[in-house]
């Protein structure tokens, strides 16, 4: 066994060419080895990949060259045991209104072959918090329970890789973090997840690596911290003591990144390898004034995905 859950390497997808669409290449050797027990996030613009590579991992799209294993199981030699070890969240909510949520969870445990007697449907809901739902028709559920139904959906067969394909897109605040909280939960219960996410402050959150896919090509993949620290640059903003007209020619000789804001206040954007702030607050207090209050602003997973994707 090894330590990765997932092993991805040289993978293309080229959809060939139509009488009504040119051919088009989704993946272009891409590569990535996702730790068993992460958290992994995958992310992109719309149309970078991703979800081409998940539907490859899930059996839905045929792959043009390269390998995946899943759970050290190549999907080509070993498909059915490969697809046995994840479990998809897609996009859409998709379940029978008519069914419960225990019908429909004992109907797709039954589809993977589990028997009845190793069936834990109620031990699911019950893990998703809707232990009290189990018989009531789902067309009664709310929006996030009907989210917490689709991972719930994805359980039942015990998979120890989880994928998440945008779980919170459309939710509100609230939700967004109830289904963080689960998401943890099953991760520090051992499953392994696999993360894609419009919000970067959801991936930031959640995950301990990331990868960032861009015209079907991997153009990063590293741990959270260390991506964020590729942009090293901050703001620094000064408010001053009184209002002002124009900059201190001093402040403006040390940094092309200070501009005015507003009447009092200064915004200075720099590298602390390359400036000290001890020399900013010399040359304002050289100028004559008195500094109010000061505030940073320090670079963040936003500021690295604009700037390897722009």
């Amino acid at each position: 066994m090894t330590k990765h859950a997932i092993n991805i390497k040289n993978l293309n997808k080229t959809y060939r060419a139509t009488a009504k669409s040119p051919e088009n290449v989704a993946l272009r050797d891409v590569n990535l080895k996702i730790p068993k027990g992460s958290i992994f996030g995958l992310l992109g613009p719309n149309g970078a990949g991703k979800s081409t590579i998940i539907n490859i991992m899930a059996g839905l799209v045929r792959k043009t060259s390269g390998t995946v294993d899943i759970w050290d199981m190549d999907i080509d030699k070993n498909p059915r045991n490969a697809k046995s070890a994840i479990g998809v969240v897609p996009q859409e909510i998709n379940f029978d209104p008519f069914f419960s949520p225990a019908a429909i969870l004992d109907l797709q445990a039954g589809m993977y072959g589990v028997p009845k007697a190793e069936r834990r449907t109620m031990e699911v809901l019950e893990m998703m918090g809707l232990a009290d739902k189990a018989h009531a028709y789902t067309r009664s559920l709310s929006g996030g329970m009907r989210r917490r139904l689709m991972v719930a959906k994805a359980m039942v067969h015990n998979p120890p890789i989880l994928v998440l394909d945008e779980p919170t897109a459309g939710v509100d605040i609230e939700l967004r973090r109830q289904l963080w909280e689960n998401v943890k939960l099953l991760n520090k219960a051992g499953t392994t997840i696999l993360l894609t996410t419009h919000y970067l402050e959801e991936a930031e959150e959640l995950c301990d690596r990331i990868a960032i896919i861009n015209h079907g090509q991997v153009i990063a993949d590293e741990d959270k911290d260390a991506l964020v620290g590729r942009i090293s640059a901050k703001e620094i903003r000064f408010r001053l003591d009184r209002s002002f007209t124009d900059i201190p020619p001093g402040l403006a000789a040390l940094s092309s990144h200070v501009k005015k804001e507003g009447k009092r206040t200064l915004m200075l954007r720099y590298s602390p390898d390359e400036l000290q702030i001890g020399k900013v607050i010399e040359e304002i207090q050289a100028a004559g004034f008195g500094i109010a209050d000061i505030s940073t602003d320090d670079s963040d997973l936003e500021d690295v995905f604009l700037e390897l994707t722009k």
